[in-house]
């Protein structure tokens, strides 16, 4: 039985902004298809938000809703700070795209 998913949208929530970050291998083998360092980089960011990994030509995207008050730059900055653990550090982040998010998120982003 497969478990009960929430769907992966912003609640309309007054924090809540959908987020995507891609990252890049920038040395190792790469094992192409392979999910392995995309869930690794999940298990490393904070538990509370929520992600969604895919894969786009050996780049690993993850798509995730972060429930509380941070600006892009402060996602940006936690998973730079995930990508210098030793076991994905092969990994840089090279986009961090906001795909929506609430009009309070919207004006802290523009001050």
């Amino acid at each position: 039985m497969r478990p009960h998913v929430r769907p992966f949208t912003p609640r309309g929530d007054e924090e809540a902004m959908l987020i995507q970050v891609t990252m890049r291998q920038v040395r190792g083998m790469p094992i192409l298809g392979s999910p392995i360092d995309g869930i690794r980089i999940m298990a490393l960011l904070p538990g509370h938000w929520h992600k969604d990994l895919t894969q786009a030509g050996g780049d690993i995207v993850i798509r995730m809703r972060v429930d509380e008050p941070l600006t892009s730059a402060q996602v940006r900055a936690e998973v730079t700070q995930t990508l210098a653990n030793p076991e994905v550090d092969r990994w840089e982040l090279v986009a961090c795209r906001v795909l929506s998010h609430s009009s309070t998120a919207a004006r802290e982003e523009d001050q």
